[in-house]
């Protein structure tokens, strides 16, 4: 059994745990992406960021807002407010980068382009997690540079919000969010729509999102119920070439978890996303194409503490997905996989974690995918980890059978492999001070691109070999006040490949060579709020340039004023090649909270 290249590290991990008396952890935000238990921050031996989003919307527009806070995440939009948005991690492909809600995979199977269809407004959001780095021996196929996880939870308090707002270029968003408790139930409803009729032509879009957030504690444990549902059409502009084309997206969404005791939880999902295309806007029977894909989802998963330092998790996991399709046909694949991990840790001294997981294709060989990760404190303010892992994303349906005059898929495409190897040093050296540098590096076989040998030719899906990424990341906190936060942020990147010509391949090379941001968040006397963001990016092939965003907003009272300013200065910018920004927008408006017992 290959779980056994595990057993030799054993008798080593054990003597040094129990070796060391276990330390209470500092109190510090906890994570749930990237581990099999929950462990705070400072016990992460992955690359783990945590977003607050809960109690800060009034300083954030959207998801998209919220993740441009991390330079390692590239969120190429088309359009504001995450409008046909592709999301990469350390320069990886937007198919690589997994998204979850609530620890369920998102991501389509039709296409990458997708998998920032969130059926999840804002308000309904309490943290994003992000994994930077492989993820597939605990999620599976697509998280081969990282994953962001998205949580909601109800609050806490029974509330209703009602909020609303008006910008230029015809924005206007209205919302409304109503939460409470009954006994053992906890639910939160939310209801928002954003329109905006675009800041030039066939560039508007239209985004209603309604969710149902449910928790139940019962004998069992504790369970939660998420329901979402999201239409989103928009003008498509430019988005796939010369075109005024024009685009549906909607997605569905219901999922359950249930804890069964205190070491087992079971889970359940199911997704449709539908696609209609259109590439003339003003002609809808020249060409369009119409997709619909749906995922089932389902997993078994236990831990048993095998000491008070030593734990052991295992567990198994179901997908299913389909699609109907106008151009890529009738296809359906399943997957099968099972996982067992060992983790011994002695908390603020020592940790070390080896995972493997199995997961058995259709239509497709086994794919093995190993983790390593450990952390030592070299003292009590410098932590030195280290991870080496292996990933792999299968072909979306998109890469395998589409075809126009343009572009042609490739049914004999290979899932991608990678190995991702990363070390890092954290610094705590006062309460109020925290420092993170990392480097990695990414080695990508059988990567899927589309290529073309000359200006003229057809772009065509294949396998695309010795791909490699490296880089550094580092970052600097400080928190000068209970309310202050000053952070400092940058990640670089490097790719060689030795297969092809830079200019021949259609997305590999598009990454940002260097990243930055600035950000400063206050609340200051009588309930004010103020966040800036300055974010400088250099992409390879565009040259660099900078977003300036600042946000305003009263916490106190029944009634909140904010105003949003995004692109201060007018930066003229493109994060996909040929898609035009927008400059400056601003957005002003109001929201009502009323709180209750």
């Amino acid at each position: 059994m290959r779980l056994l290249f595990l057993l030799p590290l054993y008798p080593l991990a054990v003597s040094v745990c129990l070796a060391q008396a276990p330390a209470p952890p500092r109190d510090e935000s906890i994570a749930v992406t990237g581990t099999y238990d929950p462990l705070s921050l400072e016990e992460m031996d992955r690359t783990v960021t945590v977003l607050l989003a809960r109690e800060r919307e009034l300083l954030l527009d959207g998801i998209a807002d919220l993740l441009a806070l991390e330079p390692s995440l590239d969120l190429r939009e088309r359009a504001p407010d995450g409008v046909q948005a592709d999301l990469s991690i350390r320069g990886s492909n937007f198919g690589q980068t997994l998204v979850l809600l609530n620890g369920e995979r998102l991501n389509d199977a039709q296409t990458g382009h997708h998998d920032m269809d969130i059926p999840v407004p804002l308000q309904a959001i309490s943290r994003v997690e992000v994994l930077r780095g492989s993820g597939s021996t605990m999620y599976g196929s697509d998280a081969v540079a990282g994953a962001i996880n998205v949580i909601t939870t109800p609050p806490e308090d029974a509330e209703v919000r009602l909020r609303t707002a008006f910008g230029n270029f015809g924005s206007n968003q209205q919302s409304v969010s109503l939460a409470g408790s009954l006994g053992a139930v906890s639910e939160q409803l939310v209801a928002a729509r954003d329109f905006s009729d675009g800041f030039m032509p066939d560039r508007d879009y239209r985004n209603l999102q309604l969710t149902s957030s449910t928790h139940l504690e019962t004998g069992l444990g504790p369970g939660d119920v998420t329901l979402g549902y999201m239409d989103h059409p928009f003008g498509a502009n430019q988005f796939y070439g010369n075109y005024n084309s024009w685009e549906n997206a909607k997605t569905w969404l219901a999922a359950w978890r249930q804890a069964l005791g205190k070491k087992t939880t079971v889970s359940f999902a199911f997704r449709r996303h539908s696609d209609l295309f259109v590439l003339f806007r003003d002609d809808p029977s020249y060409y369009a194409n119409h997709h619909a894909d749906e995922s089932w989802q389902a997993a078994v998963r236990r831990r048993e503490p095998v000491t008070s330092a030593i734990t052991v998790f295992y567990g198994a996991e179901g997908l299913r997905e389909s699609i109907v399709s106008d151009n890529l046909g009738i296809h359906q694949r399943a997957r099968a996989a099972a996982y067992a991990s060992i983790d011994f840790r002695a908390r603020r001294r020592f940790s070390l974690s080896l995972a493997a997981r199995e997961e058995v294709y259709r239509n497709f060989s086994g794919e093995f995918s190993p983790t390593a990760a450990g952390g030592i404190w070299l003292s009590p303010k410098w932590k030195l980890r280290a991870s080496a892992s292996r990933a792999f994303r299968v072909p979306s349906y998109t890469d395998l059978y589409y075809r126009d005059p343009g572009n042609l898929g490739n049914a004999n495409l290979r899932p991608e492999r990678t190995w991702t190897y990363e070390t890092g040093l954290v610094w705590n050296p006062a309460p109020r001070v925290r420092a993170d540098v990392a480097v990695f590096m990414r080695r990508e076989r059988d990567g899927i691109d589309y290529y073309r040998s000359d200006p003229n030719a057809v772009w065509t899906a294949l396998n695309i070999q010795n791909l490699n990424f490296s880089g550094v990341e580092a970052s600097v906190r400080w928190t000068p006040a209970r309310s202050q936060s000053i952070d400092f942020s940058y990640t670089g990147l490097r790719a060689t490949q030795d297969t092809a010509p830079i200019g021949f391949t259609k997305y590999t090379f598009q990454y940002p060579k260097h990243s930055g941001v600035a950000a400063w968040q206050a609340g200051l006397s009588k309930g004010f709020l103020f966040r800036v963001r300055l974010g400088v990016r250099d992409r390879l092939g565009s040259g660099p340039y900078a977003l300036l965003d600042a946000y305003a907003a009263s916490s106190r009272g029944r009634v909140r004023p904010f105003m949003q300013m995004t692109n201060i200065t007018g930066s003229s910018y493109q994060e996909n090649p040929g898609v035009q920004m927008p400059g400056m927008m601003v957005l002003g408006g109001v929201e009502i909270v009323a709180h209750g017992h």
